[in-house]
């Protein structure tokens, strides 16, 4: 993988930061795509080149088409066509849906699926030409199962699975994989504003019995862009100790 260009989108801290880690170490140059984390991002690259790898950061909102394209022109222009694509990018708006604000269920879907959605089609025609291609998303177990009080993210990590599934039929003659990583309960800053009890129950439901770490989604990630996931596409890979088996 030594020389492949990765862009990670949403990559300044939790499961993006751990992707974009484990990517520079087997010798990807890394795209390290933020919004409002300029320092978390800045610090990440810095680490990554101390070790001796490349990596830039790259300030974008992909929930819009206009920047999502610039970012991969930019990353294009810096680094060379974008050969794997980690669409990590996402946030939550929770709440119960008799209450839900049509602004909670526009940011989501925005964030979560629509960027996926512009990100991967800016990226496609270039990897079918070059007949090599890794796109990977992720999604959520809540994608899987569902969660109270969170419609809008369900929604949205749900619909990862059918445009992904869809990519892959349409690349996969290209040479170019399209994959799903659905993480369970992943210990990031997102989880940890969890109250205490609901934590605790979720743990009761994990046959592995601990929480889900970074590090975890990431190695997945490495395998399904790496050449030995080359005949694995269009695939849902739950990272979740056991929660949905």
């Amino acid at each position: 993988m030594s020389g492949r260009v990765a862009l990670i989108t949403g990559a300044s801290r939790g499961i993006g930061r751990a992707v974009a880690i484990e990517l520079a170490r087997v010798g990807c140059r890394v795209a390290v795509n933020y919004q409002n984390s300029g320092a978390a991002a800045d610090e990440l690259c810095a680490m990554i080149r101390s070790e001796g790898g490349v990596a830039l950061p790259a300030r974008a909102d992909v929930s819009l088409r206009e920047q999502a394209e610039s970012l991969v022109a930019t990353v294009t222009k810096e680094l060379g066509e974008v050969e794997i694509l980690v669409n990590n990018a996402g946030i939550t708006r929770d709440n119960l849906l008799m209450r839900m604000k049509d602004a909670e269920w526009d940011d989501v879907l925005r964030t979560n699926l629509s960027s996926v959605y512009y990100c991967t089609q800016a990226v496609i025609r270039g990897m079918m030409k070059a007949r090599f291609g890794r796109i990977i998303a992720v999604s959520s177990v809540s994608g899987l199962v569902g969660n109270a009080g969170q419609a809008n993210y369900a929604a949205a990590k749900a619909g990862i699975l059918g445009f992904v599934k869809s990519v892959a039929r349409e690349a996969a003659s290209r040479g170019v994989t399209a994959n799903v990583i659905a993480p369970g309960y992943i210990e990031t800053d997102m989880t940890g504003n969890l109250p205490d009890g609901i934590k605790n129950g979720m743990l009761t439901q994990i046959p592995a019995g601990r929480y889900g770490l970074p590090i975890d989604v990431a190695k997945a990630a490495v395998f399904l862009a790496s050449d030995e996931a080359s005949y694995i596409t269009g695939q849902v890979l739950a990272v979740d100790g056991g929660m949905t088996m």
